[in-house]
């Protein structure tokens, strides 16, 4: 996980990496041999007021889902260079059954309540991977 991080750190504005770090957690590097894991990627405009407070709130949820569900594999989220209030977050579940797991927890609910008046626009996409590549040290 420390790579990950690392990764993460280092490549912020790039979600093609940060797809292809979720995708290290999958059977030969590929989520598309695994027929059940179900991913997403949430748009999210944010009240440029409430930015700060937003992604307190958007790490808090992420830790605590991977941290307490077994069915949570992966987060990512990246801001907008250009535009900081534009979020997007590739999530990554074991299935879909996880994510209705998922959006019923005491922390999702937590996190959904808090950002509530903060979020202008949400967009939800399914998504199935195409193909990921990772250069191995």
């Amino acid at each position: 996980m420390d790579a990950i991080k690392f990764y993460c750190e280092k490549f912020q504005g790039a979600l093609v990496i940060l797809i292809a770090m979720t995708m290290l957690l999958a059977p030969n590097g590929s989520q598309a041999q695994n027929k059940t894991t179900y991913m997403r990627i949430a748009k999210i405009t944010v009240d440029g007021t409430a930015l700060e407070g937003y992604k307190i709130a958007l790490k808090e949820q992420m830790q605590a889902a991977l941290r307490l569900e077994k069915g949570v594999l992966a987060y990512s989220a990246v801001q907008d260079k250009n535009n900081p209030v534009q979020i997007t977050i590739l999530e990554t579940y074991a299935s879909v059954e996880a994510y209705q797991a998922h959006i019923q927890t005491a922390h999702f609910k937590k996190y959904k309540a808090t950002v509530a008046n903060w979020v202008k626009h949400l967009e939800l996409t399914d998504v199935l991977p195409i193909a990921t590549l990772v250069k191995q040290e």
